[in-house]
């Protein structure tokens, strides 16, 4: 079976692909530098203004494409994080229009920011309200670009993902900064909630979405188990052997990051209830196990 991918050079792009041709699917993958990209057997990267009449039918597309949440968040970056997933989403949208056979499940990738932050809510997939800040602003409208795909008959799932941990890219390289130079710490007051996830965990997740015909709408992808931040980098300094001990005040965070800072001082408390419902088996539970597994490998 065929399966296209959006994103499929990213972070989480390159792991899925790889899980995905082990499990024996063709994937096809959308990216702007096809020639930078060998084909082979099991993979073939083709150009966004690839023709949809040339392309063979597909079981699922996948969106995991963006700009990176990562940066100064001016003006300008802002604009550029949300229309980068809005567009990428509609090209998505205008192929799946134009096929004469429609996928059988378009997989939007999503972000627990739609919850907007607390430190005492818990938030599950029934949880219908959105936060009020800029990232629920821009996941409201990245999955309302989404439904259409709804609206052509396709299952859609909006899979929320949390703080993805992988040695290649995501939150954990950046956090590892500070630790790894003496200095890690609780960050603000270390009472927010991460609700983290394996990278391994966040490509099974999806492939259990794809293979699952009864699950759709929004699924939380994160660890069952979140942690405050003050125990989080208490679990991380321990697997990167280093002590705990100075704390990063929020307004030196902020004063640092910007706006930006809102993604590491303030969190929400999310559980993968969906997924669960159905008896997916996560590898790590625990953060102990996840980061032992990414920082021992």
């Amino acid at each position: 079976m065929n399966i296209l991918i959006a994103g499929g050079t990213g972070f989480v792009g390159k792991t899925l692909s790889t899980s995905l041709q082990e499990q024996g699917y063709h994937v096809y993958i959308l990216t702007r530098t096809p020639n930078h990209f060998n084909n082979r057997e099991t993979v073939t990267y083709i150009p966004y203004n690839y023709p949809v009449e040339n392309l063979p039918c597909f079981h699922a597309i996948i969106n995991l494409a963006g700009d990176s949440l990562y940066g100064y968040w001016t003006k300008k970056k802002k604009e550029t994080i949300l229309k980068s997933r809005i567009l990428t989403t509609q090209k998505l949208i205008d192929f799946m229009k134009q096929m004469d056979k429609k996928p059988n499940v378009f997989i939007s990738s999503s972000a627990v920011g739609f919850y907007g932050t607390s430190e005492k809510l818990i938030f599950t997939e029934k949880t219908l309200k959105p936060g009020n800040d800029f990232l629920a602003h821009v996941v409201v409208e990245w999955e309302k670009t989404a439904q259409q795909a709804e609206n052509l008959g396709i299952r859609t799932v909006y899979t929320r993902f949390g703080v993805i941990l992988g040695t290649d890219g995501g939150a954990l390289p950046i956090m590892k900064i500070p630790v790894k130079m003496f200095v890690g710490g609780k960050i603000g007051s270390g009472e927010q909630w991460i609700s983290w996830i394996h990278i391994q965990d966040a490509v099974n997740s999806i492939i259990f979405c794809i293979k699952n015909q009864d699950i759709n709408g929004p699924v939380n992808v994160t660890a069952p188990r979140p942690l405050r931040n003050k125990e989080f980098m208490r679990v991380l300094t321990k697997a990167v052997k280093r002590p705990y001990w100075l704390p990063a005040p929020k307004p030196l965070v902020r004063l640092a990051i910007g706006e930006m800072s809102e993604l590491i001082t303030k969190g929400q408390y999310v559980l993968p209830q969906k997924i669960e419902s159905h008896h997916f088996k996560f590898a790590y539970r625990k953060l102990t196990d996840a980061l032992n597994d990414i920082i021992l490998s």
